[in-house]
Parts: structure tokens; C-alpha cells; sequence
């Protein structure tokens, strides 16, 4: 790889890192052709972004970033990929499915929210996050729960008071 291209990879990836509220860091090594052909497909369809990164150069866009992602560092040893997502669970769920068939890939760390997490064993930590949407929804179901059970006392209320004054008014005097 000539000079000029490394200097564009690493531009594309430091700025790619500026934008990303998460991304993943992951081993893919020992997986053969056929296996990193479905997890690419795997990554398509839920909308992840996979990349091969040359360590060297991860690190030097995570310097040029901005952002502290020395924490990382140690990591970078190895055949490492890099998976972005506008959705902070969704490669660590992929990951989790991913190796019910296969051992790898391996999570080496993530960093989500501004928050770093290394090693595999975080995996399942990382699968509880709540994306945006989801912690929205939540927000908006607790915020409509009250007023659901205001309007189906008074709905409630409404049919028995009137089921009351039409049997009082049906009633021989």
C-alpha cells in the first residue's frame, strides 16, 4: 500500500471515528472465505458496517480523532476489524447469533456512548444497552401509561353510570 493511500485510510477512518457514537472492535482471524462472506452479508442486513483495519493505522486514526481512545491500544494486536453502527447493541447481538455457528468473531472492545469497553466477556453487557429508540419508546409508554388509566376509569365510570340511570329508568314505579 503506497503512502498517499494510508494517509486517505486513515483520514476516512479518523473521521469516521469523529461521527461514530459506537463501534465495535473485533478478532475475525481463522474464520475461512465462506464464513466471512455470510458474516459480511450478516452485517448488511442489519445495517453494519464491517471493515478490515490494519492495527498501525486504527491507531493513528484514533490519535488523529480527538477523542481518548488510548484505552484501545493494547487491543490492536492481531487481524482486527472494525464494525460501526448507528444502533449501539446491534453488532454485539450480530456477534452473539454469529457464534452460535461459528468461534469467532471474538469482541476485543466497543466503544459506546462515549463509554469503553475491552474484552469478549463484556458481550453480554453490551447486548442489554438500549439503542435510542428504544429507551424513547419506553419513555413514551411511561408517560402515556397514566393518562391510559385516567381515560379507562372515566370511560368505566361513564358505561356503569349510564347502565345505572337506564335500569333506574326502566324500573316499574
Amino acid at each position: 500500500m503506497k503512502k498517499e493511500e494510508k494517509t486517505e485510510l486513515i483520514d476516512s477512518l479518523t473521521e469516521r471515528l469523529k461521527g461514530a457514537s459506537s463501534f465495535y472492535i473485533a478478532d475475525t482471524s481463522t474464520l475461512n472465505a465462506a464464513t466471512t462472506s455470510r458474516l459480511r452479508r450478516t452485517c448488511f442486513k442489519k445495517n453494519v458496517e464491517l471493515r478490515v483495519v490494519k492495527n498501525s493505522l486504527l491507531q493513528k486514526a484514533m490519535e488523529r480523532s480527538g477523542k481518548s481512545f488510548e484505552e484501545f491500544f493494547p487491543v490492536l494486536a492481531g487481524p482486527t476489524s472494525i464494525m460501526f453502527s448507528e444502533s449501539a447493541n446491534e453488532p454485539a447481538k450480530l456477534i452473539k447469533e454469529f457464534r452460535k455457528a461459528a468461534a469467532k468473531p471474538s469482541l476485543k472492545g466497543a466503544y459506546v456512548e462515549e463509554c469503553i469497553y475491552l474484552g469478549d466477556d463484556q458481550l453480554d453487557v453490551l447486548i442489554s444497552i438500549k439503542s435510542r429508540l428504544e429507551l424513547i419508546g419506553e419513555l413514551v409508554g411511561l408517560l402515556q401509561s397514566p393518562a391510559k388509566n385516567v381515560i379507562s376509569a372515566l370511560q368505566s365510570g361513564g358505561n356503569t353510570l349510564s347502565g345505572l340511570v337506564k335500569t333506574l329508568s326502566e324500573k316499574p314505579e
